[in-house]
């Protein structure tokens, strides 16, 4: 389907971008496959390339840009020239903007430079071995020691936690309400902040992902970022294009493995002619194609009513939900369309098909992301009035 939505220096910056994948990011692939992590280089070519938090002032070293659909075209492009476990997008469009907006002069000035340059890599920290999709669970608390905070507690699942120089971590600083908590940017080298090992995960190899522990870590009170108790409201504030984020590179994973089991099925051969010749390959990619397309054209809208600041939560659930389940049903027929060298590491469609699996457990797990749709259509249990009970006197 022909796509309105970008103009002309869009498709500008995306040849370049896609340059870029190719040359700088896709020749290393294998390399941190096996690694289970990527080169910090790539994220100082990245910034040398004006690739990271276009969105900030040009006081601190970016574009002043902050379209969404730049974003979209660089997930877009990677997805299909680069590498999936290369998450710029979690360092400058999920991680960077709590900086961005919550931050004070000081600490932008502080920190944003070195996030555009990639110098500084940015990790975000809510998830806690007992407190994955219900934020309002988390138990890392904060104390207030008047000139700095005393952080114990743990996080777990924590993408880019190995390479991260700066950890926005959402620690609970009002034990006794439920949304009293704060956030907190934690520095690489302050004492008591340690890392687990890179965790070993089915998909996604090259991105890491650790544990982080907080040891009476002393966070100085100017590395508060936002209103103290107010972190939890921040952190909702962020989560529409969290999972917009989430939705648009689930859409790219798809169409990059479509494309590459098209081109597939048009080369590969089988009982004296080509697999894409057979009516069940055809009506699979004629399905695949048509279910993709409905999904982008969903996306797109999504991301125009975000550049308008019109993006609902509801919607921004529907998008992640939809291309969540999208991604795994082509990522599937994908692999099966290859047959026995669809099962194979070395086959970049094996490796869509596993990066594929989490897509529908992180940003929000698909059955939270029904339960926000459905409380959206007015099917929330917890306001349902108390009814009388028949034989009550």
């Amino acid at each position: 389907m022909d796509r309105q939505m970008f103009e002309e220096e869009h498709e500008m910056f995306r040849d370049a971008t896609r340059s870029f994948f190719k040359n700088e990011i896709a020749p290393h692939s294998d390399r941190w496959h096996e690694a289970g992590c990527v080169d910090r280089e790539a994220f100082l070519k990245a910034g040398e390339q004006g690739l990271l938090c276009m969105w900030a002032d040009e006081e601190y070293g970016g574009a002043g840009v902050s379209d969404f659909r730049y974003e979209q075209i660089l997930m877009e492009e990677n997805a299909k020239y680069g590498d999936q476990g290369f998450f710029l997008w979690l360092h400058s469009r999920l991680v960077g903007p709590y900086i961005g907006e919550l931050g004070t002069p000081e600490q932008k000035q502080r920190w944003l430079p070195g996030c555009v340059s990639g110098e500084k890599i940015l990790a975000v920290a809510m998830t806690e071995p007992g407190a994955g999709s219900d934020v309002a669970g988390i138990r890392t608390k904060a104390e207030d020691k008047g000139d700095h905070f005393l952080l114990n507690g743990s996080k777990t699942y924590i993408s880019n936690g190995i390479l991260a120089d700066l950890v926005v971590v959402a620690a609970r600083t009002q034990p006794e309400k439920r949304h009293g908590m704060s956030l907190f940017v934690v520095e690489r080298g302050m004492e008591g902040f340690e890392r687990g090992e890179n965790l070993k995960k089915m998909g996604l190899k090259s991105q890491d992902t650790a544990e982080l522990f907080f040891n009476n870590v002393k966070v100085p009170r100017e590395n508060l970022l936002g209103e103290l108790h107010r972190g939890f409201y921040s952190l909702m504030h962020f989560l529409a294009e969290e999972r917009l984020l989430a939705a648009v590179g689930f859409l790219a994973n798809a169409v990059a493995a479509f494309d590459l089991t098209l081109d597939w099925v048009n080369e590969r051969k089988a009982f004296g002619q080509t697999v894409g010749e057979f009516q069940n390959t055809r009506f699979k990619m004629a399905s695949m194609r048509t279910e993709i397309d409905v999904a982008q054209a969903f996306v797109d809208q999504c991301v125009t009513q975000h550049n308008e600041g019109r993006l609902t939560a509801e919607d921004a659930a529907k998008a992640k939900l939809f291309t969540s389940e999208v991604e795994m049903r082509v990522t599937d027929e994908c692999v099966q369309l290859h047959g026995g060298a669809g099962y194979m590491d070395e086959y970049l469609i094996s490796r869509l098909y596993t990066n594929a699996r989490i897509s529908r457990i992180y940003a929000g797990s698909s059955e939270i992301m029904r339960e926000i749709i459905a409380r959206s259509l007015g099917l929330d249990p917890r306001k349902r009035e108390a009814k009388p009970r028949a034989d009550a006197a």
